[in-house]
């Protein structure tokens, strides 16, 4: 990444800061209400009709358990059969089951090989039983694998794009059973900030109450505000919600520095600050190369060839830039424009901002990945 790419990303990031904490965001963009969630489902079942690329059933005996009693169940007796097939992959299935789902609607599903299949690629997700984590069955998966990659083999190559081992099922799941909860009785509905802050709680409470006219929601802490709905005098939670959920308000965030080490990333937010501090940088960079050299005897002499080590070996540091100051109580384009003047990499700036950050002098949440 150039310098000046790496500036424009982060005076880009302080334009979108600086616009975001202008422009108001949607409750229902900021929390979750209190009993409106999803539940996690999975079950273990066959993927049949793969173009030998299946599971290796010695490899894989599982699969071949599974098999056997799946035909069983429908009344093919193989028992004492010993059968190869290459057309077959055990396979996890996984869905989540939204909040109010109704029996007989259908969820979308993901099917993932956990033998050595190479590949799902137009294979059949055989009737799968999808449990929750209380052991009952929500709902019932079947029907046609859609996998997102390729693979191709021959004698001496082969070549994969993608993860073939894994695919979705769009609409491939019908619920079964229903979520046994009464929304309608609820009396108090708690507000969960998805990031835990008491400002932003405080102005979630002020913008309810605005609404209403009245006391109807109380923060109990950095992340939950409590909404009375007797209070409210409408007719249900759900229209509670409704009406809630479009209030606008002006979220707070912590002032805070994410740094991804793999890619080079520095994102920054608008309310970080820099005390007064001096940075220097510079590299050093040390080369050994081997070079060895094969001896000969001469021609009818005794002897015998030697190899004959040669190394080499440099020490260079590159000319520094000095010490360059960065001023007391510096904003977020005062520290891109400080340390884009350096000339520094991204990488060097990474380490850069860990040592300030180090020094104490980095006023924000310093996140590495």
């Amino acid at each position: 990444m150039k310098h000046g790419l790496l500036l424009f990303v982060l005076l880009a990031t302080l334009t979108s800061g600086l616009c975001a904490a202008a422009a108001p965001v949607r409750l229902k963009d900021l929390v979750e209400f209190d009993g409106v969630r999803g539940n996690d489902l999975v079950g273990y079942g066959l993927v049949v009709g793969l173009n030998g690329t299946g599971d290796g059933l010695r490899n894989a005996p599982f699969t071949e358990e599974i098999m056997a009693n799946l035909l069983e169940r429908l009344g093919v007796n193989v028992t004492g059969e010993s059968f190869r097939p290459k057309n077959v992959a055990a396979v996890f299935v996984t869905a989540t089951l939204p909040p109010f789902a109704r029996s007989g609607s259908q969820i979308d599903v993901t099917v993932s090989a956990i033998g050595d299949a190479k590949s799902l690629l137009g294979g059949t997700l055989v009737m799968t039983p999808l449990n929750a984590a209380d052991g009952q069955i929500y709902a019932v998966a079947q029907g046609e694998i859609i996998a997102g990659g390729a693979s191709a083999e021959g004698a001496a190559a082969k070549v994969v794009q993608g993860v073939p081992t894994a695919g979705v099922i769009p609409s491939g799941a019908r619920v079964e059973r229903e979520i046994a909860f009464d929304f309608a009785q609820l009396q108090t509905v708690r507000l969960a900030l998805r990031t835990p802050d008491f400002t932003t709680a405080e102005r979630i409470e002020t913008a309810i109450n605005r609404d209403f006219g009245r006391a109807v929601a109380v923060m109990t802490d950095a992340g939950t505000v409590a909404l009375s709905i007797p209070a409210t005098g409408m007719k249900s939670p759900a229209h509670v919600l409704g009406r809630v959920e479009n209030i606008t308000i002006e979220p707070e965030q912590r002032a805070r520095v994410v740094v991804d080490q793999r890619s080079g990333t520095i994102v920054m937010g608008q309310d970080v600050r820099i005390s007064r501090v001096a940075v220097s940088q510079g590299n050093l960079t040390l080369k050994v190369a081997e070079a060895p050299q094969v001896v000969e005897p001469s021609p009818f002499a005794q002897g015998q060839t030697v190899v004959v080590p040669r190394t080499s070996a440099s020490l260079q540091e590159e000319p520094g830039i000095g010490m360059a100051e960065v001023p007391d109580g510096t904003s977020l384009s005062d520290v891109v424009a400080g340390l884009n003047a350096l000339g520094v990499s991204p990488r060097d700036m990474i380490n850069i901002l860990k040592s300030i950050n180090a020094a104490g002098a980095l006023h924000a949440e310093f996140v590495v990945q």
